[in-house]
């Protein structure tokens, strides 16, 4: 019985040039305010604001989900907006190399910014972890878990905000 039901195509077809340059320059649009978006949150997170960079982060979610739908467009009417607009398409792959490179570069300052926060908290546990004073020998020695013990030893404070 669902067999017989004819499956309908129901997003829109490139039909004519206006149409094909109405949605490359939606998608060139799209990818331009992702770009922007992601070239702030790269310098953002280069200088360690990462609240304010994570603040970004629903905007770029909605800019990437466009984009993406722009481009199932542009897959869908290939070879209509070859047909009509071969020279804005060249536009949108050299686009699309571009972000493709802030992408890269994206990817590098928030893997350092990761490295480098690891860093520190693993420093950090080190030095919690350590005991303050030397075992010894001899009279003044300390035995057991005195040791360890931590007599100047304050409350560990962690800042949130970078």
């Amino acid at each position: 019985m669902l067999a017989n039901r004819r499956v309908v195509d129901e997003r829109p077809r490139i039909a004519s040039a206006p149409e094909a340059r109405a949605l490359i320059d939606g998608v060139l649009e799209a990818l331009a305010a992702l770009s922007h978006l992601v070239g702030e949150e790269t310098e953002l997170v280069r200088g360690g604001r990462l609240p304010e960079a994570m603040a970004r982060e629903p905007r770029k979610t909605e800019l990437a989900g466009l984009y993406m739908r722009g481009v199932e467009q542009v897959k869908l009417n290939a070879v209509a907006l070859a047909r009509f607009v071969p020279d804005q398409i060249q536009r949108l792959k050299a686009a699309h190399l571009s972000f493709q490179a802030l992408i890269e570069t994206n990817q590098i300052v928030l893997a350092t910014a990761r490295a480098v926060s690891e860093a520190i908290i693993r420093d950090l546990a080190t030095d919690a972890n350590r005991p303050t004073r030397a075992a010894g020998y001899g009279p003044a020695a300390t035995v057991g878990a005195g040791a360890f013990a931590r007599p100047n030893a304050g409350p560990l404070m962690v800042s949130r905000r970078l």
